[in-house]
């Protein structure tokens, strides 16, 4: 019969990867169908929190640069 593989989880990294290239809304539909199979929903809360946070303080950086 058909045996399917078991799908192998992705690694941190990975995750904030795919979260970062999502963020720049630059990802591939096939990349897509295959992080859904993949990435950790932990992982991904905890690297989109990261992603917004450095996303602010990089915002907040220009606004003290621009307001001085």
């Amino acid at each position: 019969m058909g045996e399917s593989k078991p799908v192998e989880k992705a690694s941190f990294l990975y995750s904030l990867r795919a979260v970062v290239w999502s963020f720049t809304g630059l990802r591939r539909k096939s990349d897509f169908d295959t992080d859904s199979a993949k990435l950790n929903p932990v992982h991904i809360v905890i690297a989109g929190l990261l992603v917004v946070a450095c996303l602010i303080g990089i915002l907040l950086s220009l606004v003290k640069f621009a307001v001085s």
